[in-house]
């Protein structure tokens, strides 16, 4: 077993090395010119759709966009927020928080385009149902069936890894650390919860996360905002910290820039998922008229994500200081930083923050692994199987060491992004076209509103 979880670290050391790196940045900052810097032009906008309670019912869907955006967001904040911003400043500096938002930025522009092609795409099931994401575009867009199927298989296997086993160990190691709670006790409450919420599809989850989401994001950002203005004067030496060691490699793994770069944009992947193909999976569900309406939505989760939730955690591990006790590890450092500030009640902020984190984590990636599996086998019957498989997951999570899963799931998430990176470059065109289409259409809706106004 020992060889074997070496065997695959090295396997995962390969797949996420710098050319899956370059390739998932470099589709960014492609994709990034040819919609012309939408996620600058049109963040406000954006932000905008997202909170705004107009929405057309008579549009095609199973959920609102605002649900599919909570739902993606519950699969993609999770520990990676957490222990992930640690790691990344554990091994690469606080250069590294540089970093991560540099692939943000880019990433942004990624999750904008897999979901106008999630949307654009998508095929209502045998039950009537919206499905979508990578494995049609793939196959009904890009016409490579092969990579379609790759894409599911790899899809349905690491969502019992990366979005259940791992996330359930990480609740029930925190509690049990924080509260004294044994895991058992933790996993059976997990999994009746997780039960609870899945087994209804779709707009289960999206109903529980459209409340669990917001509140959970909104107790970790007061958090970090409290730490924030009770130590404001820290804030402009935290950020040059960040961006003078970005540059320098100072207080790097090695005292190398590249570990600086390489572990940000790493860390800040594997949190936001933009360029996996997970996220688009959930927009294909939403009631959208158009592919770039909920696109604009979509790419919003990136800067909640990335640009808010981990600078939080970046910037408090900065102004603290704690990332130069090398004795601290990485899924101790964020706790030492907030208890450096906050006293004994830092660590509490971490922990329910991981809770609620890695719980919602669960909850997202049962869609994705589920239409993975819907997608392999058409026969709707199976899908309780697999749910049911799931559920049992996360109780088996809760109380077994998951290194090898943890190495085993970082491993299919590679192989994920591989056909889903082709997909978006090789569909580039159709971005473009369906980016037009929403940008004339926003220009018309502006116009009307104007005229409207000044009758």
């Amino acid at each position: 077993m020992e060889k074997l979880n070496e065997f695959l670290g090295s396997v995962s050391s390969f797949l996420w090395g710098i050319p899956l790196l370059v390739l998932i940045v470099g589709t960014g900052i492609y994709l990034t010119i040819r919609v012309g810097f939408l996620q600058v032009r049109l963040l406000p906008t954006a932000l905008r759709l997202v909170f705004s309670k107009k929405h057309d019912k008579t549009a095609e869907g199973d959920i609102t966009q605002f649900q599919a955006l909570t739902t993606a967001l519950a699969a993609t904040v999770g520990t990676g927020n957490i222990v992930g911003v640690a790691t990344a400043v554990v091994l690469g500096g606080p250069g590294a928080v540089f970093w991560m938002w540099f692939s943000a930025f880019f990433g942004m522009a990624t999750k904008y385009s897999e979901a106008i092609l999630a949307v654009r795409f998508r095929v209502k099931d045998a039950k009537g149902q919206m499905a979508g994401g990578p494995m049609y575009y793939l196959e009904h867009g890009l016409k490579q069936k092969w990579l379609a199927v790759l894409f599911a298989v790899f899809g349905a296997i690491a969502a019992f890894g990366i979005g259940n086993g791992t996330q359930s160990n990480s609740v029930a190691g925190v509690v049990k650390s924080t509260f004294g709670l044994d895991t058992w006790i933790t996993g059976a409450v997990l999994t009746i919860f997780t039960a609870l919420v899945i087994l209804g599809g779709i707009k289960s989850i999206g109903n529980v996360t459209a409340v669990f989401v917001p509140i959970m994001a909104l107790f970790y950002l007061l958090a970090g905002l409290i730490v924030m203005v009770m130590n404001i004067t820290a804030i402009p030496d935290a950020f040059a910290t960040i961006f003078k060691m970005a540059f320098s490699g100072e207080a790097a793994a090695g005292g190398a820039i590249g570990a600086a770069i390489r572990y940000g944009i790493a860390r800040g992947v594997f949190s936001n998922e933009a360029g996996l193909g997970s996220a688009p999976i959930a927009a294909a569900a939403a009631k959208t008229d158009l592919p770039g309406r909920q696109a604009l939505v979509s790419m919003t989760q990136v800067f909640l994500d990335t640009f808010l939730i981990c600078s939080i955690t970046g910037i408090t591990i900065v102004m603290s200081g704690m990332y130069k006790d090398t004795s601290l590890a990485a899924n101790e450092l964020t706790s030492a930083s907030f208890g450096h500030f906050l006293g004994d009640f830092g660590p509490y902020v971490v922990a329910i923050g991981l809770i609620f984190f890695a719980s919602s984590t669960i909850f997202g990636w049962a869609y994705y692994g589920e239409k993975c599996f819907q997608y392999l086998f058409k026969n709707p019957s199976l899908l309780i199987i697999y749910r049911i498989a799931f559920v049992i997951m996360v109780f088996i999570g809760s109380v077994v060491s998951l290194d090898l899963i943890w190495t085993f799931s970082d491993i299919t998430n590679a192989l994920m992004a591989i056909p889903n990176l082709i997909g978006l470059l090789g569909l580039s065109g159709v971005i473009v076209y369906e980016t037009k289409r929403i940008s004339d259409k926003l220009k018309e809706e502006k116009e009307a509103a104007k005229a409207a106004k000044s009758n």
